[in-house]
């Protein structure tokens, strides 16, 4: 029978593993950080104004603009009166022209009467809307400043599928952040008597606020 491998010699084999995992966690620790640090910064601080929302005063600035559509392009609305769909290409590149803004292939409202398009965006929201009879063009635009537009951020409301994407790599820069750092405080943990009872108080702490005083 082989004699036990002393104490001592097996902590000195554990040590190269020890260091690797270090080195690693670590590596990816500060990777992530430095990737998510300004989003961080922006979710804390929009955090807090969210929070506080009714006593931050937004004064809203609307603008109002009257056009005409020229008659060729009034024509080549087309005979649709009711449903969902884009408005033609070239009298969409009209209106972007005219009044500095960008369409796209949004579906707007279309009746007998009139076509309307909404034109959400962070920080306010703007539409206009379109006289089938006379091409007479009524846009509307409100800005609620950059307080709002940081939330709309925040929440993803209004803000385009590459800012979808954008939180998407945000949350898993986040989440490769706070496992690593759980690991490292694993670690470390036998040096540092508090880790663990710090861990189970940011548990504790939002868990019985939940439980106890949110009805």
């Amino acid at each position: 029978m082989a004699p036990a491998r002393p104490p001592a010699a097996a902590a000195v084999q554990q040590q190269p593993s020890r260091g690797f995992w270090l080195r690693t966690l670590h590596q990816w620790h500060w990777i992530s950080s430095a990737v998510c640090l300004i989003g961080m910064l922006l979710f804390a601080v929009t955090g807090l104004t969210l929070n506080h929302a009714a006593k931050i005063e937004a004064k809203p600035q609307v603008q109002n603009q009257h056009l005409e559509l020229p008659a060729e392009l009034l024509g080549q609305l087309g005979t649709r009166e009711d449903g969902n769909a884009p408005i033609p290409r070239p009298a969409r590149h009209w209106l972007d022209t005219q009044l500095g803004i960008a369409i796209g292939g949004r579906p707007a409202e279309w009746s007998a009467e009139e076509i309307y398009l909404s034109l959400p965006r962070p920080g306010g929201d703007a539409w206009l809307s379109i006289d089938r009879e006379t091409g007479a063009v009524e846009y509307e635009s409100t800005s609620r400043g950059v307080v709002s537009y940081l939330n709309d951020l925040h929440k993803g409301r209004n803000a385009g599928p590459a800012w979808g994407w954008f939180l998407d790599l945000f949350a898993v820069a986040c989440l490769v952040f706070c496992i690593t750092g759980l690991f490292l405080l694993h670690l470390h943990a036998r040096q540092r008597r508090m880790t663990w009872p710090l861990v189970g108080l940011g548990l504790m702490i939002p868990l019985l606020i939940a439980l106890l005083l949110i009805h």
